[in-house]
């Protein structure tokens, strides 16, 4: 007999045994997909018996990243597997079966070399109890595992094709969870919002989600990134299947290094490669995103002052900005400039071309950042006011414990406006201290 904090889901993945959990039920660490070391993901065939999921997915392998680690805590208890193609589903604790709730479908970001889809800042808790929507948190290979390829010896945009994936499973395995497999929502921030533009271009992901939600993309960096991606290879060498993983992520760093005399983009190194599956050449783009405009909506902006968020990792700008008189300077001068070039520039571009091929499109711009004091938003500044809660994110140096309170009272607000996104598609929200819109 079942505990009864356990609920079971007869899905066609298999028989999914899930915890239930302050106020919602959680279904950790499904595998939905499978593959070997430099190979294309295969979808995950079903269990007979039962699926115990009550594990968080493990991260991808990534290297240490100490000022994130400063930034925002720990990962928590999350082991770290390469064989890491798992989703984890959420769902209001009182959901019914064929009640067909809407689904987001959300990937986390990290420039595509760090970070994990149930690491604590991702908890979609609140979100699923406030507005009654389910959300899948993805987890995919990353780096030199999941985003290097040179198309030929190992194949590239393997971390897209496992979202790809990921998206299948839940088309076929969502209303067994009371979700609507034609009510799917792709949301990301950071490198997820640019996996999920991309995914909109991918080959075979025709019908499998209808919306998308694409938070802080650097969609200016995605652009002639061929000879950096030649660069980066030839610097990464002779990796194989049987490469020891300490071997791929030292790789990794000299790969990463390559790429730093390629400008901004080697802010970047990683990430989608165009003229490989299931992406189209770079000179179709335009066209690929005009033909699937009229099929899916778009929600879509960035934060006033991202770029600010990594002005602490420079040496000379960080004892600069350590100067309050100095601070506008930098913030006029470099931050906004900069944010413009890599973030805000593209979502007006992506808006305008949605729009002229007859798509639905909604553009907004951050305007506060995640204190009770007002201050530009920097990269990162939206995720406190959706994902993660209390526990996540309070105390942390991004979120001071004492301005909590006032982050919670603009979550709500911000979490009803992508909820009802999610449903329908509009944006009725009125422009607030901390969000404007462009309706079109």
């Amino acid at each position: 007999m079942l505990d009864a904090a356990i609920r079971t889901f007869d899905a066609p993945a298999g028989r999914v045994l899930a915890t239930t959990d302050d106020g919602v039920v959680r279904a950790l660490g499904i595998p939905y997909a499978r593959a070997d070391r430099f190979a294309p993901p295969e979808p995950m065939p079903p269990v007979d018996g039962d699926l115990t999921a009550f594990t968080p997915a493990p991260v991808a392998p990534q290297p240490e990243a100490l000022f994130v680690d400063q930034l925002l805590g720990s990962m928590g208890d999350i082991s770290v597997d390469e064989h890491c193609q798992r989703l984890s589903v959420t769902t209001p604790a009182d959901v019914g079966p064929g009640e067909g709730l809407p689904v987001m479908v959300w990937i986390h970001g990290g420039s595509y070399v760090l970070g994990g889809g149930d690491i604590p800042i991702y908890d979609p808790r609140d979100l699923v109890v406030e507005q009654r929507v389910i959300v899948v948190s993805v987890t995919f290979r990353l780096g030199v595992l999941g985003f290097l390829g040179d198309g030929e010896r190992i194949p590239a945009n393997l971390g897209l094709l496992d979202l790809i994936e990921a998206l299948r499973w839940v088309r076929t395995n969502i209303a067994a969870f009371g979700g609507d497999p034609d009510l799917v929502t792709v949301a990301g921030q950071s490198a997820g919002g640019d996996a999920a533009a991309h995914l909109m271009i991918s080959e075979g992901t025709a019908g499998l989600f209808r919306r998308v939600i694409v938070q802080s993309a650097p969609l200016g960096l995605s652009r002639g990134r061929a000879r950096m991606n030649r660069a980066t290879m030839r610097a990464v060498g002779a990796i194989h299947a049987d490469t020891p993983l300490e071997d791929l992520l030292e790789r990794q760093a000299i790969g990463t290094r390559a790429a730093a005399p390629y400008g901004l983009a080697g802010g970047m190194p990683f990430g989608t490669q165009y003229g490989f599956a299931p992406l189209p050449a770079e000179r179709d783009l335009d066209t690929a995103w005009s033909r699937v405009a009229p099929d899916i909506d778009v929600l879509i902006g960035s934060a006033s002052d991202e770029t600010g968020m990594y002005v602490p990792l420079i040496p000379g700008l960080r004892d600069v900005a350590r100067w309050r008189t100095v601070r506008p300077l930098l913030r006029w001068l470099l931050v906004r400039p900069l944010s413009e070039v890599i973030y805000g520039r593209d979502v007006r571009r992506f808006t305008a071309r949605h729009r002229a091929a007859g798509g639905r499109a909604v553009s907004y711009r951050l305007h506060r950042g995640a204190t009770a004091k007002p201050t530009g938003a920097v990269h990162m500044s939206d995720l406190p006011l959706l994902l993660g809660g209390q526990r996540a994110w309070a105390g942390t140096r991004f979120v001071p414990e004492r301005d909590w309170p006032e982050v919670e009272r603009r979550g709500r607000a911000f979490r009803s406006t992508w909820a009802e996104f999610v449903r329908s598609g509009r944006i009725t929200a009125a422009d607030d201290e901390t969000l404007s819109f462009d309706r079109g």
